[in-house]
């Protein structure tokens, strides 16, 4: 059984692979999704941080924030397939999934068609987040001291 754990593991994680990856070849997109959607609900009282961060770095937020996702899906995706710290980046996965479903899938705001597909893709990040519990919970797995099958 712990190898059926770990291929599982490996297999969920392809998505936060996939997308982080595909985030950072075209970031162009990815940075203009963000700019439509997140930047302005951003709180005001931020605007001077913002600001200082994108003298800072030379680029705009919404390339910031593309980059940071871009990296937080790879990087947490690579660390669960690996199974470093697979604890902690399923729980930070499960609060970038659920930003992720708030922001991007809001079907509670649309009619029609276009709410039901979002609303199957709040669905299927409902389904990943439970996948993240479990990652989660599980951790390295079963321990295989005295294991035996019966």
């Amino acid at each position: 059984m712990p190898a059926f754990i770990t291929f599982g593991r490996i297999l969920f994680a392809v998505i936060f692979i996939a997308s982080g990856a595909n985030k950072f070849l075209d970031l162009g997109v990815a940075a203009d999704a963000i700019a439509n959607k997140i930047i302005p609900t951003l709180p005001a009282e931020i605007t001077p941080y913002t600001q200082q961060l994108e003298q800072f770095t030379k680029m705009e937020l919404k390339q910031i924030l593309a980059i940071a996702t871009a990296a937080l899906e790879l990087i947490g995706g690579i660390m669960i397939a690996l199974n470093f710290g697979a604890r902690f980046f399923a729980l930070v996965m499960v609060l970038f999934v659920m930003a992720a479903t708030f922001y991007f899938h809001d079907f509670w705001n649309l009619t029609g068609a276009d709410a039901k597909g979002q609303m199957i893709h709040a669905l299927k990040n409902l389904s990943l987040i439970g996948g993240l519990f479990m990652i989660a919970g599980i951790g390295k797995g079963p321990r295989m001291d005295g294991y035996s099958e019966t």
